[in-house]
């Protein structure tokens, strides 16, 4: 089996919360000694929250992304961008600024990496249960601003990814996860 370490990195250039880096690897490949090097985005990590009302709804956020000139309709979800935050707080935080709730319970229900070809975001998923209203959203920036609440029938979630409503990663795999947690069949993550 190959062995590989990493043995230095040096810094590409900085682009606001993340960093590039050229990432020098060796690997021991059946007994062959191989050096190379992968460029690597640094990112702080994400929490990801599916807010699910008693009635099998969830709660969504449509924003604009610039990276798809478009709107995209996607489960609540921001940066690990506070020092020391731990994972249930930065998505409590990320769901009182983006929809005025608040979750009573929060139950994990995955970690995932997001791109590991090239990037280190790593990214905690929470389906937020027993909801309460906080009052006014937050908004930080001018997308969130300009971000509208809604919300959608758990029971939808095939038809709407079909139909590509829905077409980010974190939000498919956090609703159809809370979904399967909502129907019984899945039970979360243990601390």
């Amino acid at each position: 089996m190959a062995q590989f370490r990493v043995t230095g990195e040096s810094e590409v250039a900085r682009a606001g919360f993340l960093r590039i880096v050229d990432r020098r690897v060796e690997g021991d490949i059946d007994g062959e000694g191989e050096a190379f090097t992968r460029v690597v985005i640094e990112h702080p990590g994400a929490v990801v929250v599916v807010p699910v009302t008693p009635d099998g709804r969830a709660v969504l956020v449509r924003q604009y992304r610039a990276a798809t000139d478009s709107e995209l309709l996607e489960v609540p979800a921001g940066k690990r961008d506070v020092d020391g935050e731990v994972p249930e707080d930065t998505a409590r935080r990320e769901l009182a600024e983006e929809t005025g709730l608040r979750a009573g319970r929060l139950v994990k229900l995955a970690e995932f990496w997001n791109t590991p070809g090239f990037c280190t975001e790593y990214t905690h998923l929470f389906a937020a249960l027993d909801l309460s209203e906080v009052g006014e959203r937050a908004a930080v920036r001018a997308e969130e601003a300009a971000m509208t609440v809604e919300s959608v029938a758990l029971d939808e979630v095939d038809r709407l990814i079909a139909g590509r409503e829905i077409v980010d990663a974190k939000s498919i795999i956090g609703l159809l996860l809370a979904r399967s947690l909502v129907a019984g069949g899945y039970a979360g993550m243990t601390a």
